[in-house]
């Protein structure tokens, strides 16, 4: 497994594509797993963005969660790669899943909400693992800004903070990438 992480433009998906074309051994090798859903004209033109600068082969998975339905996906079982992007979109959509005010969010509420996404994160790392698939992960860096000024957003940092941890943890390969340079940091 592979952990690509950096902060927002910094590079880290289109170094991890360059890797999975690396790895790459045919035109049905991979997944791409796109975390995204359109929630406004900003968001819909990232994802534009990101389809028309990945590969046509690759097959992409709209998913950002239930990792378990993977195993009864036909293409998951022909491919040998994953490609994830990205954790903390996928954190983001999770947390609106499960909640919607954040100002008065219980801590028993957001320990609850961080094992529910620390579990679909496990599920998808463990599936991969099972079946023997090469994972690549992709995931903002989080750490390096000010302190959120508002609930929500020290919320997510710290949920997100806490799962680049642990995918950190769980790979053999963790790279940063920072202004397109990529530093191999494990």
């Amino acid at each position: 497994m592979i952990f690509v992480i950096g902060g927002a433009r910094s590079g880290k998906s289109s170094y991890a594509e360059k890797r999975v074309k690396e790895m790459q051994t045919s035109s049905n090798d991979v997944i791409y797993i796109a975390t995204a859903i359109p929630t406004d004209e900003d968001m819909e033109n990232r994802i534009k963005r990101h389809r028309e600068d990945r590969s046509k082969e690759w097959h992409t998975l709209e998913q950002y969660k239930h990792f378990h339905k993977l195993e009864g996906n036909e293409k998951f079982n022909q491919a040998e790669i994953l490609l994830v992007d990205c954790i903390t979109i996928m954190i983001t959509n999770l947390m609106f899943d499960f909640y919607t005010d954040f100002d008065s969010i219980t801590n028993d509420q957001i320990v609850h909400l961080e094992n529910e996404i620390e579990k679909e994160i496990i599920q998808l790392i463990t599936i991969c693992h099972r079946n023997d698939k090469k994972l690549v992960i992709v995931s903002n860096e989080v750490g390096y800004g000010l302190v959120p000024s508002y609930r929500l957003g020290a919320i997510f940092r710290d949920i997100a903070g806490r799962m680049n941890q642990l995918i950190a943890s769980k790979a053999t390969e963790v790279v940063l990438v920072t202004a397109g340079i990529p530093l191999r940091i494990k």
